[in-house]
């Protein structure tokens, strides 16, 4: 198992066989790990929510790689739209059994509306995903402020939580400290940081703050645990 981040939001899981990305926003993406161009293999497509810098290059990997997109069912009808072929519709609940293990879609508070050429398009419900793979759950909260209903996720026994720590659009430090309270995962890796001004943030403020609470993994774009 190994987790990549790749800048921004973006993350690249390898388990089971399988290659998932979530969340690829790669092209004009000055954090950006890599090009598109280098995407080779991708089984999966994960996409939390509507907004540009998380749909990202989604369309293009699926029709070069034929992965499959999951996510909420206007998200999917917008992909197939695009000329995705292979899409799959995902909503909250008990989750999906897949090739690799199991998914569950869960609440994010943000939203998810689709901007380009045709105007406002609703993107349905923003969401977070748990992943059960290969004996570990990686948790990805995609964009999100803080939520009560993390508390929930503490049920999960969440090996790897991805949180969202610039502020402004989504949880702060001081926030994601709070979530990391709820949600009681071993491990955490913050993301959705420094990409723009508005959520310039150190998270290294994470390791000081979160005492003994998890392990905070800080990763620099490119690198994986």
């Amino acid at each position: 198992m190994k987790v990549t981040w790749l800048g921004h939001a973006a993350v690249k899981i390898e388990g089971a066989g399988k290659t998932i990305y979530i969340d690829p926003f790669i092209t004009g993406n000055s954090m950006a790990a890599i090009k598109v161009e280098d995407i080779d293999k991708a089984d999966y497509v994960f996409v939390t929510h509507g907004h540009g810098d998380h749909i990202g290059d989604a369309v293009n990997i699926s029709k070069s790689t034929g992965a499959v997109v999951l996510a909420n069912g206007e998200l999917s009808e917008w992909f197939i739209a695009q000329g995705v072929k292979n899409v799959q519709t995902m909503y909250f609940g008990g989750g999906s059994e897949f090739d690799f293990g199991h998914v569950k879609m869960v609440y994010a508070l943000h939203g998810s509306t689709i901007s380009g050429s045709e105007g406002a398009v609703n993107g349905g419900v923003a969401a977070g995903f748990v992943f059960s793979i290969d004996g570990v759950k990686i948790y990805h909260a995609g964009d999100t402020g803080l939520t009560k209903e993390m508390e929930l996720l503490s049920d999960e026994k969440i090996d790897i939580a991805i949180l969202p720590v610039g502020g402004h659009y989504t949880m702060d430090v001081k926030e994601a400290i709070r979530a990391i309270e709820f949600i009681k995962p071993k491990k955490v890796i913050p993301v959705h940081y420094d990409t723009f001004p508005p959520i310039k943030a150190d998270p290294k403020q994470l390791v000081e703050l979160a005492g003994e609470k998890a392990e905070i993994v800080i990763l620099k774009p490119g690198e994986s645990i």
